[in-house]
């Protein structure tokens, strides 16, 4: 208990001074006091209360520094509060005889008070109002002003001439009141609008304690025959006590963050109720008197003209957010029919204005265009170049359309040209593909791209899915063509990808069905050309086209995701078929199965794990085992590094194929874990094994015996290519010259018998 009197003791005593001044007011109601002062007592002392809850409030550390502001200006308030007071009894019992006069220093300190309070109030860090906002307050603070004016006036001073004459003036009276009013119209509006971090409650506190002691104050012409009386007597003591109040509600939440409240969408009703007010007021005068009626009519119009002015502020408002939603609409109509990163139409946008098109019946041609390569450029310089060289190719675009079609992105690195018919369509596709092929200078690189298009014509009954499937049908045939060119669509592409579909299907039951076997080409020592081990390679018995190569059907494989289950079976007949060498061949089986490894391979988390199962479970020596990758597959798959690493930490062998065929080799060798390096049969016996192909295979393994790789020549087809790379400094070395792809018997044979190849075998 002594606690709870330490915690809330102001707001207890408050509370009981509130108790005793209404005793005495409504004692005096029957009785005449003989010496009134003692009832004036209280109301100072509720006010110093006030006060103190008010700096407690203030210097509570807890709270920021705009409510702590806020608390120190009550505080203020307060003192003027209690000075008001005081000057208040004064004034009525400080003469030879009690008297309801208030005088000129007491309206100035109650207006003080007032004054400092709203001033508080507007000081609030979520009171930053725009200007508009400042004038409609201002013109709610006048209507408020006007028809309470106008209420009290005809409800309680207007009749009451013996008051009045005894005060010496309603208007001291009618000014505190009015103001009182506009105060509480302020806690209102602050109080809905929020206020920074200031307890919501406690403003609700302080609205209706202001409300309530404007009400009690304006009793003071209904008791004007108790002059030993004051309606202050009941006024301050309460106003003091919701001061106190809110104080004490502050301080016992801290600095608790105020709920955030919804923001009303009702209409003010503020403007309409004063009018309404001042209408049944001017219609209750009649005519009996002019002055009276006079001064309601002033009071009718004046308000009249302040709603006339805030429904025209309004409708300004209202207009300038009709604009604002209206310039909103538009952008969000724009941005869902535009590209963010081009700014041109996109898909949503492309395919209504096919739509349009075909309902014209027009005649128009469709090109789809895909860049070569774009996903290398993102994977090499980062998806923010990619960004980059998207945004320059659509510019390129629209710079070569212009006015001769209409550009859009359908999404990734695919654009689509509508063509009208009647110009050179294909004049046209070759400036494109032109310009788009020219170097562009992005984030401090030069990327070189190109692209592949895909060109269609309208037909009666198209729609615009089946045209884009035309288009994109073309630009697939152009991709695999090369790239860098345009193909038109015509009906041979369609059986063909028809016959790739029913192909595609067939290669998925193909593992299940037993349709897949596997050869071996031997890889041999350079000299001599003994085999050490075999690469092996992947064919497909079709039941219909007979003995397909890899290439056939390895990227249908890739496409729909085949792959992953494919390689899987790969693996599991090398491993099965070198357990099987080296448990009856021993020390004569082959030293070391290589197998392909794709990109999709690579993707898979669980890859790497089921390779080590796979090792663990048939009892195989991991580095009997070596994983061939391309450049291209690395570099498609993001885990690709990060899974090499882990093979090569079981003690798979990692060998690199290819090499020196795609974009970014020698990072390559930095970047993976790379045992073994296999250079492409194009340096070796392609169209590049001149001259320039004979200095590269020099040059490369004098690097490769720097960073400690072993070296592989792909596609060794003649004795002298053989000479010359054992000359250069080769040991190692694959080829038709040593071994086409054999069965597993005829590899057994070879390294059962040690037969030399090539030039040894010669």
């Amino acid at each position: 208990m002594p606690r709870y009197f330490r915690v809330h003791g102001l707001e207890l005593a408050g509370a009981l001074l509130v108790v005793l001044c209404a005793a005495w007011f409504f004692a005096g109601l029957t009785h005449t006091y003989a010496h009134p002062v003692i009832g004036w007592v209280p109301l100072p002392v509720g006010a110093a209360l006030a006060g103190i809850a008010c700096l407690r409030a203030a210097r509570d550390q807890r709270l920021d520094a705009g409510t702590r502001r806020f608390w120190r200006h009550l505080s203020v308030a307060s003192a003027f509060f209690t000075a008001g007071s005081v000057s208040n009894a004064v004034d009525a019992v400080g003469g030879a005889m009690p008297s309801q006069r208030i005088g000129p220093v007491t309206v100035a300190l109650y207006l003080a008070v007032l004054g400092l309070v709203i001033w508080a109030l507007l000081r609030l860090p979520s009171w930053q109002r725009s200007r508009a906002d400042w004038i409609r307050f201002g013109l709610d603070a006048c209507m408020v002003l006007v028809t309470l004016g106008a209420l009290v006036w005809h409800l309680s001073l207007r009749d009451h001439d013996r008051w009045m004459a005894q005060t010496g003036s309603a208007g001291p009276m009618l000014a505190i009141m009015l103001s009182a009013f506009v105060g509480v119209a302020t806690f209102v509006k602050v109080g809905f609008a929020g206020a920074g971090r200031l307890d919501r409650q406690a403003i609700h506190i302080l609205a209706v304690g202001a409300s309530i002691a404007a009400s009690l104050g304006g009793m003071s012409p209904f008791i004007s025959d108790y002059v030993h009386l004051s309606s202050s007597l009941l006024a301050v003591p309460v106003a003091a006590l919701t001061i106190n109040l809110a104080a004490a509600r502050q301080w016992s939440n801290g600095d608790r963050t105020p709920a955030t409240r919804r923001v009303s969408q009702r209409i003010s009703v503020l403007p309409y109720a004063a009018v309404a007010i001042t209408d049944v007021l001017l219609l209750s005068t009649g005519t009996g008197d002019a002055t009276e009626t006079t001064t309601m009519q002033i009071a009718a119009v004046v308000l009249t003209a302040l709603v006339v002015v805030r429904q025209i502020l309004a409708l300004r408002d209202n207009q300038r957010l009709v604009d604002e939603l209206r310039d909103y609409q538009t952008k969000l109509t724009h941005q869902a029919t535009h590209d963010s990163l081009t700014g041109l139409a996109n898909r949503s946008r492309m395919e209504q204005h096919l739509a349009q098109l075909l309902g014209e019946r027009g005649r128009f041609h469709v090109a789809l265009l895909d860049l070569d390569d774009f996903k290398t450029v993102n994977d090499r310089l980062g998806h923010h170049v990619g960004d980059l060289l998207i945004g320059v190719t659509g510019r390129r675009l629209t710079e070569v359309v212009g006015g001769r079609g209409s550009v859009s992105r359908l999404g990734g690195d695919e654009f689509t040209i509508v063509i009208p018919d009647g110009g050179d369509v294909e004049v046209l596709l070759r400036k494109v593909i032109r310009a788009v092929g020219a170097p562009a200078e992005l984030a401090g690189h030069t990327v070189v791209t190109a692209a592949s298009v895909g060109v269609t014509t309208t037909r009666p009954g198209d729609v615009p899915a089946e045209l884009l499937r035309r288009a994109d049908v073309a630009m697939y045939a152009a991709k695999n063509a090369g790239g860098n060119a345009w193909h038109w669509f015509d009906a041979a592409m369609d059986r063909a990808a028809d016959a790739e579909a029913r192909l595609a299907a067939e290669l998925r039951r193909a593992p299940a069905e037993g349709q897949l076997t596997v050869l071996y080409q031997p890889i041999v020592t350079l000299p001599g050309g003994s085999p050490i081990g075999a690469e092996v390679l992947l064919r497909w018995r079709h039941p219909e086209h007979g003995l397909l190569g890899p290439d056939a059907f390895i990227p249908l494989a890739e496409n729909n995701g085949s792959i992953v289950e494919i390689g899987d079976w790969v693996l599991r007949e090398a491993v099965r078929q070198s357990v099987d060498w080296r448990r009856r061949l021993g020390d004569r089986a082959p030293g070391r199965i290589s197998v392909n490894v794709s990109a999709r391979q690579l993707e898979d988390p669980h890859f790497v794990d089921r390779v080590a199962a796979l090792l663990t479970g048939n009892d195989v020596e991991p580095d009997r085992l070596m994983l061939e990758v391309t450049e291209t597959a690395v570099l498609a798959a993001d885990l690709a590094v990060a899974q090499l690493h882990r093979l090569k930490a079981l003690g798979v062998r990692i060998a690199l194929d290819d090499f020196g065929t795609g974009h970014s080799s020698l990072s390559l060798l930095l970047d993976c874990p790379v045992d073994v390096l296999k250079v492409d049969k194009s340096f070796v016996s392609g169209a590049t094994a001149g001259q320039a192909g004979e200095i590269i295979v020099r040059n490369l393994i004098g690097f490769t015996s720097d960073f400690a790789i072993d070296a592989v020549a792909e596609g060794v087809e003649t004795e002298a290519q053989a000479a010359q790379l054992s000359e250069a400094g080769y040991q190692f070395a694959q080829g038709y010259l040593f071994g086409r792809p054999m069965t597993a018997a005829a590899l057994e044979d070879l390294f059962t018998n040690r037969v030399p190849t090539g030039a040894a075998a010669a």
